[in-house]
């Protein structure tokens, strides 16, 4: 009774409610709510009693009798769960209110466990379905009657059904859990979560969700506490945010979207955010492109957004830099050029005219009697002589790209300065022969009688005794020579000075001195007295270290015998003379320059101490090699060399006394012959001499007359 008690003022509290909060047009107005599929699902585990499934059916066809059923209006569905889920009508099964109650009173509870989340999921994927006969932009509320805690999980199922639009009342009764109950429910929980202690008492939820449901203005009639936009649903309100924001987790206020900082933007490069929105920009250097999300890199160049007056280098995104074509530098405000005169600054290797062909670029030229060489830089003097571009007779005279002629030393050039004419130098100039002029072709040479040789003015004669030679001394001045020993050496030296006549007519010397290399003391120019040069010698300072004998030998050869440094020309017919001085073997060759010394004419005198190696000496003496080669073991005894040594080439004075000789040997009988056959040559060239002599001189009688 006290639960048919309780019903009656369940449905009286309705009336009342709807009385007061809707027009009164008549006892059967209906809750005017507009359209919504509304499903109830309701928990008949075996922990709900008989009597309390019928106060739960009750209070299902009281809440269905305040509603506008129909198939445009408001439509019903019911659904029963406890270890499973059964639909006990679909929203599309009944359009009257009469089926529905017929279908509640129906129902037969399922008396198992409680699988609210199993329930939920089925609510969300079947009951709420086009197919179940859920509308397209009709409200979705759902109203779930529970009395125990859920043996599933339920918060994940039922977030996911808000999320899809399901409005969610969560009513429990007696050992229903609070937590659960807010994890099934929709926000605000103060009007989607309600807990009573016991089934009778659920007519009290009733009351609320009619006023929610049908038709009262939650957002304009009560303080909602949206922080942005309120909406009103059937019995209640939802709170939404402009675009651009979202919920928070109290259902009222919002947050401002920021999809940059969630990343949920597909900018390449830069997202510049706003409220739900974003657009893109690029970094420095890039552009957006047309689809204002991606980015290209700008080129300036190819844009031609560059001041450059020649070349423009890019060197990245929206940064260049300016260059010029070949020949041109870039100026100091770095875009324009100007050209390289590379000959006008001094840039070009032309060893004599630079021309200037265009910017940067130059060719080299020579001036007039030159031409260019084949490296194109450098030029030679054209020498017409060498190339055989001239037409001269006898000789031709060089100068750069001219020539003029000359003639031999007794020919005298022609009018036309091209031929010449042959002179009797004998017969037409002072020759100044002693004994005998001889004419050669354009010159003469004087000659002497047998036993006198020519002297060094060429053309007086004079005895073997009296005859001149430059003479070169090579000494060691080798480690292995000691100071001491050296000094014996200068002696040795100014010991043979003593036995020449030296001036500048007579005879000249020169002294070298070698070791690792060679040096000159003195040449044969510098001194003209026997005693500046034996003063000389005794200023010679001892040089030490290696034995170098070769490297003296082409000193001597190509330098001390030089006219540059005072030997007489060969035509002078002055004897060339050289010795060596040393004291070991040689740490060079020697067979070279020794060769070649001797094949020059040089006659070469080796003298040699103590460790000297005999075949060394030998093979630098000149031939007969007995008569240039001299040997001691100590320089103590050097002094004895130095006064048998005969310098000149006098052959009877080479070794100190005259040779006799058997005048009835055979091979003396010979060179008596021959001796005797080159003095009647030379009186014969004598006679013919004075025969022309004496025709010149009657052709100038006659001519006198």
């Amino acid at each position: 009774m006290g639960n048919l008690r309780a019903l009656s003022c369940f449905i009286l509290l309705i009336l009342v409610v709807f009385t007061t909060a809707r027009p009164k047009s008549g006892p059967d107005q209906k809750c005017k709510s507009g359209p919504v599929d509304l499903v109830f699902l309701i928990d008949s585990s075996r922990s709900v009693r008989p009597h309390e499934f019928e106060t739960m059916r009750k209070f299902m066809i009281d809440i269905l009798n305040t509603l506008d059923i129909g198939p445009d209006s408001t439509r019903v569905g019911v659904v029963q769960y406890s270890s499973q889920v059964r639909n006990e009508f679909s929203l599309k099964t009944h359009s009257k209110l009469e089926n529905m109650v017929k279908a509640i009173n129906e129902i037969v509870p399922l008396a198992q466990g409680t699988m609210t989340g199993l329930a939920i999921r089925y609510l969300m994927n079947e009951a709420f379905s086009p197919g179940q006969g859920d509308r397209p932009k009709v409200p979705n509320v759902a109203v779930i009657v529970t009395d125990g805690r859920p043996q599933d999980r339920v918060a994940e199922v039922a977030t996911e059904a808000r999320e899809k639009g399901i409005e969610i009342y969560a009513v429990g009764v007696a050992r229903a859990d609070m937590t659960s109950l807010r994890a099934m429910a929709s926000p605000p929980f103060e009007d989607h979560v309600f807990l009573v202690e016991r089934f009778d008492l659920i007519h009290q939820f009733g009351l609320q969700f009619q006023d929610k449901l049908c038709g009262i203005d939650l957002c304009s009639e009560s303080e909602h506490g949206c922080e942005h936009l309120c909406e009103s649903t059937p019995g209640s309100y939802i709170c939404h945010c402009l675009p651009g924001y979202r919920l928070n987790a109290d259902g009222k206020t919002c947050s401002a979207i920021d999809l940059c900082a969630e990343g949920k933007h597909d900018c390449q490069q830069i997202c510049i955010s706003s409220p739900g929105s974003f657009t893109c920009d690029c970094n420095r250097g890039h552009q957006l492109n047309d689809d204002e999300k991606t980015c290209s890199p700008i080129d300036l160049c190819t844009e031609g957004k560059h001041g450059c007056e020649q070349v423009c280098v890019y060197m990245g995104p929206g940064v260049f830099t300016c260059e010029c074509n070949e020949g041109y530098r870039l100026n100091e405000d770095e875009k324009t050029c100007s050209p390289i005169d590379l000959c006008a600054e001094g840039k070009h290797d032309c060893e004599q005219v630079c021309v200037n062909m265009g910017p940067g670029i130059f060719t080299c030229d020579c001036n007039k009697g030159y031409r260019l060489n084949e490296d194109e830089k450098s030029c030679s003097a054209i020498d017409l002589c060498a190339e055989g571009k001239h037409d001269c007779e006898q000789i031709c005279v060089s100068a750069p790209g001219v020539f003029t002629c000359d003639c031999n030393k007794g020919f005298k050039l022609n009018r036309d300065k091209r031929t010449c004419t042959n002179m009797d130098m004998c017969n037409t100039v002072k020759h100044g022969c002693e004994y005998q002029c001889v004419n050669t072709p354009g010159s003469y040479h004087c000659i002497c009688p047998e036993g006198q040789l020519l002297q060094e003015d060429g053309k007086t004669c004079g005895t073997c005794k009296s005859s001149n030679i430059d003479l070169v001394l090579l000494i060691d001045g080798s480690k292995s020579v000691r100071p001491q020993n050296f000094e014996l050496v200068k002696k040795f030296v100014n010991q043979v000075v003593d036995s020449l006549d030296v001036s500048a007519r007579g005879t000249r010397v020169g002294l070298v001195q070698y070791s690792s290399r060679v040096r000159t003391e003195f040449p044969l120019s510098m001194y003209h007295t026997a005693e500046d040069i034996k003063a000389a010698v005794l200023k010679v300072d001892y040089m030490e270290k290696g034995t170098m004998t070769g490297l003296a030998l082409k000193h001597m050869l190509e330098n001390s015998f030089s006219e540059a440094e005072g030997a007489r020309p060969a035509s002078h017919n002055i004897p060339r003379v050289g010795l060596v001085f040393t004291d070991g073997r040689s740490q060079d060759d020697i067979s070279e320059y020794a060769k070649k010394a001797k094949e020059a004419g040089i006659t070469m005198y080796a003298v040699g101490v103590g460790k000297a190696v005999e075949d060394e000496l030998r093979e630098i003496a000149s031939d007969p090699v007995e008569k240039h080669f001299y040997y001691t073991t100590d320089f103590s005894a050097i002094n004895t060399i130095a006064e048998n040594l005969k310098l000149n080439v006098c052959p009877a004075e080479s070794q100190g006394e005259v040779e006799v000789k058997d005048p009835c040997a055979c091979e003396n009988l010979v060179e008596f012959q021959q001796a005797t056959m080159n003095s009647l040559d030379q009186l014969t060239q004598k006679l013919a001499s004075m025969a022309a002599r004496l025709e010149q001189l009657e052709n100038q009688l006659l001519s006198r007359k």
